[in-house]
């Protein structure tokens, strides 16, 4: 069984801090799919969003050209947002990993329900930052107390009142 995940509110401030440039992996043309609402969410809170899907290459995602390939992306990658399923995280990141200096990717992101400890392990290895089984959109609003009709509790506001003990 695999160890549990934990990651600080820093570090994971720090990485939606210090990223602009997000290639989303599997990211859908169908506003139904989480992937589009995600990249929607991150695209309105000023992060750049290309999407990759080979099913998909050419066509325009929320105002952005997708590719089939990250290789194809132009310019620098911040952030691989992979929302594939775990069996394919792997070869994702060994794409990553092939284009990280090129491309100036520091960080590897699997979406909720993602995880590839291996994968996570040759990226952590090579200096790349890695969050597994997060997604960024709700990480982002948990940690900058968006409150909506997610209804995510971000473990930050509370409506409930403190207890103190005397004595």
């Amino acid at each position: 069984m695999s160890e549990p995940l934990n990651y600080s509110d820093e570090f994971l401030r720090g990485i939606l801090s210090g990223v602009r440039g997000i290639a989303m992996v599997g990211a859908s043309t169908k506003w139904t799919r989480p992937s589009y609402f995600a990249m929607k969410y991150l695209q309105e809170k000023g992060f750049r969003v290309i999407p990759v899907n080979p099913g998909a290459a050419g066509q325009e995602i929320l105002g952005e050209t997708c590719y089939a390939t990250l290789a194809e992306v132009p310019g620098s990658i911040d952030m691989v947002d992979i929302f594939r399923a775990s069996d394919a995280a792997g070869q994702t990141v060994d794409e990553a990993l092939a284009l990280k200096d090129s491309k100036n990717i520091r960080v590897i992101w699997m979406q909720l329900g993602v995880r590839d400890d291996a994968a996570a392990a040759r990226a952590q290895a090579a200096g790349l930052s890695v969050v597994m089984n997060r997604c960024p959109k709700i990480e982002y609003g948990r940690l900058h107390s968006e409150l909506s009709w997610g209804g995510f509790n971000s473990g930050i506001i509370s409506s409930k009142r403190r207890r103190i003990r005397i004595g």
